[in-house]
């Protein structure tokens, strides 16, 4: 790997640059919080060639987003379900939208 792979992976949120500690300290929660919704199969995080947990910015954001709902007073199963069935909505939505962009386009050229 060349610096050049290394530098460009930090703009990769997929990129799992942050252990366990870190991505505890950086969210100002705990590791058994992190392994919490990890059990709750929320996020999978990678794992360093010693075995430890490995999380990208991406997997922090959804970690944040869960730790939010349990501040506000939600159950962390149930923080971990709406969060799914929110990524499930926002998906779908954005598959609609490109089946609406499709169609109209053929309507467009058929009625052309």
């Amino acid at each position: 790997m060349t610096v050049d792979d290394t530098y460009g992976r930090l703009d990769d949120d997929d990129y799992p640059a942050y252990t366990m500690g870190r991505a505890a300290e950086m969210l100002g929660t705990t590791q058994g919080f992190l392994r919490a919704i990890g059990e709750a199969r929320l996020i999978t995080p990678l794992r360093s060639e010693g075995g430890h947990r490995r999380y990208s910015r991406y997997q922090l954001r959804i970690a944040a987003r869960a730790r939010e709902l349990v501040d506000q007073g939600t159950p962390i199963e149930a923080a971990c379900r709406i969060i799914i069935l929110e990524d499930q909505l926002e998906e779908a939505q954005r598959i609609n939208a490109e089946y609406r962009r499709a169609a109209e386009s053929t309507n467009l050229t058929s009625a052309g």
